[in-house]
């Protein structure tokens, strides 16, 4: 079967073609920015430049469909938030591709941090009280003085979140122009994440793991396995609730003495993906060839290696907890670079050049250069 795997910038994207090509799957990589990181893979076959489908959707349909005739793929597997555009599109597509994707409407209600609380509330799991505002003086009078999470509706890697343990203070700046914000009641404990995938509201692979390492609040390097039984049986129950297809992942907190709480969602592939072990067939989970749920082995913890030594190890000189960095750190395998696949290291290393470029010529941040062509913040699409 021949397979286009999306948002190859992203390690998720190489380690699901990893797979799939290990699974005796062709495999070839699309996106619309740089993304040597899974393109160097010596088991990617090709790769398809799309038109970044933020701001050319039409354009991203037509070329996608077109790749997909030309090249007589079977199968689109999307990774990062180009899974909102794709949905969108996914009638002008041809009908013989499995796309996997939810229906526009499923995602649209899954990426709402405000909706999706009200959701989860249904399937029955502990969530925190939670609004939607917007201003700062909406937000200080639901709180009342209790400590509050302030975020975007629609916003990922925690990029303006802000956190206030001790209640909102007086002279807090206002909310930036983000569209609708969410007030959320603060719990403190133990982050946890959580990945899965769906077909058809039966749930066929799941892993919990905590973001040991992490830039700032944002995104993690360190991925420590983790078994919470209650949190797979909500995935459970939840899927089956929305007949769900595809990836969904979630963000918990764990208190002390209590249950799980579920904080927000994310309709899409987290890193998760990398502790499954080898043997576990995820593209048959995907195909809807698989006949139980895989078991996860936690033996062994992932890492991005690379920024784990830039990152991680100068944080830990800085706050004298090398011993434990060093302890993490021989525990761990990286997820880029692996035996007989080592050139996906230095295709991250263009990959990052190229989003620096970008940061300086747009003024933005690395960040949002690697993923500003992808986001969607909840703003109309237009019918496709």
């Amino acid at each position: 079967m021949r397979i286009l795997v999306l948002g190859g910038r992203a390690p998720v994207a190489l380690e699901h073609s990893r797979r799939f090509a290990n699974a005796g799957h062709e495999v070839w990589i699309g996106d619309s920015v740089s993304c040597h990181l899974s393109a160097s893979s010596q088991l990617v076959r090709g790769v398809i430049t799309l038109p970044p489908p933020r701001w050319a959707l039409d354009q991203f349909a037509r070329t996608l469909s077109h790749a997909i005739h030309t090249h007589r793929f079977e199968l689109v597997l999307p990774t990062c938030e180009e899974v909102f555009f794709l949905s969108r599109i996914r009638r002008r597509l041809p009908a013989s591709c499995n796309v996997f994707v939810a229906p526009f409407e499923q995602l649209l209600t899954l990426h709402s941090k405000l909706q999706f609380i009200e959701l989860a509330k249904t399937v029955g799991i502990n969530v925190p009280d939670t609004a939607g505002v917007t201003s700062l003086v909406e937000a200080r009078d639901w709180a009342r003085g209790r400590p509050v999470v302030l975020k975007p509706e629609f916003s990922r890697f925690g990029v303006h979140v802000r956190i206030y343990p001790s209640g909102i203070p007086d002279d807090s700046s206002p909310l930036a122009e983000q569209g609708n914000w969410v007030v959320q009641e603060y719990r403190k404990g133990r982050e946890i994440c959580s990945y899965g995938i769906s077909v058809n509201g039966r749930l066929l692979a799941n892993v919990c793991y905590e973001p040991t390492y992490r830039i700032k609040r944002s995104s993690s390097y360190y991925f420590e396995p983790a078994n919470i039984p209650e949190i797979e049986n909500f995935v459970r129950r939840f899927v089956e609730h929305l007949n769900y297809t595809g990836q969904i992942s979630f963000d918990w907190i764990i208190s002390e003495n209590s249950s799980p709480t579920i904080i927000e969602c994310n309709p899409r592939a987290i890193s998760g993906l990398h502790l499954f072990h080898s043997d576990c067939q995820i593209p048959a989970a995907i195909l809807g060839e698989a006949t139980a749920k895989f078991d996860v082995n936690l033996a062994r913890p992932k890492m991005i290696a690379a920024v784990m030594l830039a990152i991680g190890f100068p944080s830990s000189v800085r706050h004298g907890s090398l011993r434990r960095w060093l302890y993490d750190w021989s525990r761990a395998s990286d997820v880029l670079s692996i035996r007989k696949d080592r050139a996906p290291l230095l295709g991250a290393m263009r990959d990052i050049g190229s989003f620096v470029k970008t940061s300086l010529r747009q003024g933005c941040s690395v960040r949002e250069a690697s993923t500003r062509d992808i986001e969607w913040d909840g703003e109309a699409l237009p019918e496709c």
